[in-house]
Parts: structure tokens; C-alpha cells; sequence
């Protein structure tokens, strides 16, 4: 396996995992404000914990490559249903670059869950902690 190989999964990973790592610390720093966003989203304010623990447990197994697999399939679900809540069911209601913008946000919410499904697929790669499981099982 070339360096380049061997390392792609790995930057990969932490690439995936900083967005969820990054939103779920500002969740946390940010508890009010956000559980008042959800509730005003439709979402009740009482799943912040576990919107916390999906975003900052699941980053944090993706980025060591812990259970990376599954880690991956539930940020893939987290990905497309917050996309889907909070940019795509707001979009229809605007107009103009308004609606562009969560359209745009959206689709990179969209995008993250194909990545996370190739760690689905093809397992964390070198320097984890899963190892170099290449099986499709989750």
C-alpha cells in the first residue's frame, strides 16, 4: 500500500469528524440558544442531550476510529435528517439567496452522509483503532 493509500483514510476521517466534533462542543457552549433554535425549528428542545452525544460521541469515535463503522451510519442518518429539518423544509418557504442557502447547506449535509457511507463500506483504514477491517458488516 502507498503512503498516500495509507493515510487517505485516516485525513479522511478527521476530516468527516471535525464538523460534528466543532457543532457538538458549540452545542454545548451554546445550550440555550440552540435548544431555543430546535424548539423554534419544531424540533423539542428535550433531544439537545442526545443530539449532543450523536454529534460529539460519533465525531470523536470517527476521528480515532473506534466503532467507526456504525459511528459513520448514525452520522449519516444524523446528516440527511437535520439537513432535511433545518435547511431543506425551511428552503420551501424562501425565496431568492435565501433559498439558495439552505439548498447549498442541504447538499453539503448530503454530501457528508455519502462520505460517512464510505466509511460505511470500506471500514476506518490505517491508524485506528478498529484496525483494517475491510468486511462490510457493520
Amino acid at each position: 500500500m502507498t503512503d498516500t493509500l495509507r493515510y487517505a483514510a485516516p485525513l479522511g476521517r478527521v476530516l468527516l469528524a471535525l464538523i460534528f466534533i466543532t457543532s457538538g462542543f458549540g452545542k454545548i457552549t451554546g445550550y440555550a440558544g440552540t435548544q431555543g433554535y430546535m424548539e423554534a425549528m419544531g424540533v423539542p428542545g428535550a433531544l439537545l442531550p442526545l443530539v449532543i452525544l450523536v454529534e460529539l460521541g460519533g465525531g470523536i469515535a470517527l476521528l480515532v476510529g473506534w466503532q467507526a463503522r456504525l459511528s459513520a451510519f448514525l452520522l449519516a442518518g444524523f446528516s440527511l435528517l437535520s439537513g432535511f429539518l433545518f435547511h431543506y423544509l425551511p428552503s420551501l418557504g424562501m425565496e431568492g439567496m435565501e433559498a439558495q442557502a439552505n439548498m447549498i447547506s442541504f447538499m453539503k449535509n448530503v454530501s457528508i452522509a455519502g462520505g460517512m457511507l464510505m466509511v460505511v463500506a470500506f471500514g476506518a483504514g490505517a491508524l485506528s483503532i478498529d484496525g483494517r477491517k475491510t468486511d462490510t458488516t457493520l
